[in-house]
């Protein structure tokens, strides 16, 4: 296996790689070549990974919730064919 040096990290680059490599609990290699393999294709990015990021500002469904909306908005998935004469 192959050993690759980077010179020149910027400061910047180098911090966001330390934090990533500590929020997904892998060391600063490991996640390194995590993203390396997923932004080559090698390894595919699992779907879904950053789906509550958003969530501060847009919220998520829980199952009840999605039910619950799925109910009450039923009735506007029927066509009316009196609306389209």
């Amino acid at each position: 296996m192959k050993s690759i040096t980077i010179h020149g990290i910027d400061d910047p680059l180098a911090e966001l790689l330390k934090s990533r490599a500590q929020a997904e609990g892998l060391s600063l290699n490991k996640t390194v070549k995590k993203i390396l393999e997923e932004s080559l294709g090698v390894k595919p990015r699992n779907k879904g990974m950053h789906r509550s990021d958003f969530e501060e500002f847009c919220g998520m469904w829980s199952q009840s919730e999605l039910e619950e909306f799925e109910e009450n908005t039923n009735d506007l998935r029927k066509i009316q064919n009196e609306d389209w004469q």
